[in-house]
């Protein structure tokens, strides 16, 4: 028996959505993890809603595309995109992610810790990067 008293571990109980959000620090891995889940299930949500009509209605005429680059104006809209953007690169980098620890790669701690981070920090350049163009900075 050792000499040093051992701190008892913290006991959470009635955890609410704030508790959750911002009281318990997660990993980068578990936070992409997190993430990808609630990415698949945006892009999932958002095809048959958004992004299936806008493709048809691009696709039918010349007028029904000048009709969609119209309402594709708006800011809203494009911040409805912008966020589908970033679910779509979110998911695509942690699905390669994946991939690569399905293979045995990057499996140990300090790794994994690592391409998670590695993948929210892509997602949110490349969110960055196309973000700026769909706004219309050059």
């Amino acid at each position: 028996m050792s000499d040093s008293v051992t701190k008892p571990r913290p006991q959470f109980r009635n955890l609410g959505l704030k508790d959750l959000l911002f009281g318990i620090k997660q990993p980068p891995a578990a936070q992409a993890s997190i993430l990808h889940r609630i990415s698949g299930a945006l892009l999932f949500l958002a095809l048959p809603v958004v992004l299936v009509p806008l493709f048809a209605q691009s696709v039918q005429s010349p007028d029904t595309f000048a009709s969609m680059q119209a309402w594709v104006a708006n800011p809203l809209c494009k911040l409805v995109l912008l966020v589908l953007m970033w679910g779509y690169f979110h998911h695509f980098c942690a699905g390669i992610r994946y991939l690569t620890l399905d293979l045995h790669m990057g499996v140990d701690r300090e790794a994994s810790q690592r391409s998670g981070a590695v993948v929210i920090g892509v997602a949110l350049v490349l969110t960055v990067i196309f973000g700026l163009k769909l706004f219309g900075a050059w």
